[in-house]
């Protein structure tokens, strides 16, 4: 009796080192990603033009720099932020008020929502004032 013996040779590609090379692919572009700074959001006022006049007077709150709340151009500390607004809101008898935020821009965004959420809190309509542009 004689028997074959079949040899095929099948062709073969060898994918162990694969998944380690997709790892630290993987590992290298989380790295990098982190190394920039997502959270940096940098925000321009825009221009308006000028002329634009308003037919009511709104409340105004100014914040500087140095973190300096005026409420129509009286300073108050950002504690009394709130009962202060209240107090000038009360003020106005006819409409619903309106509060011209004018931020320095090299505050955060989170000074900006900071003082938005008390308006919000009170039911003010909050507007953010712009700078005319410089000639």
């Amino acid at each position: 009796m004689k028997i074959k013996r079949r040899h095929k040779e099948g062709a073969e590609v060898s994918t162990e080192s694969l998944n380690d090379i997709m790892f630290f692919l993987l590992l290298f572009f989380l790295i990098i990603s982190t190394m920039v700074n997502p959270s940096v959001l940098k925000l321009t006022l825009p221009s308006s033009q000028p002329g634009v006049q308003m037919q009511k007077v709104p409340i105004t709150i100014e914040v500087d720099a140095n973190h300096q709340y005026v409420i129509n151009k009286t300073a108050i500390p950002f504690t009394d932020l709130e009962n202060a607004l209240k107090i000038e809101i009360a003020k106005i008898v006819d409409g619903t008020p309106t509060v011209v935020l004018k931020f320095d821009n090299t505050l955060t965004i989170q000074d900006l929502a900071d003082v938005m959420q008390i308006g919000y809190a009170l039911g003010v309509k909050m507007v953010l004032a712009t700078k005319p542009p410089n000639k």
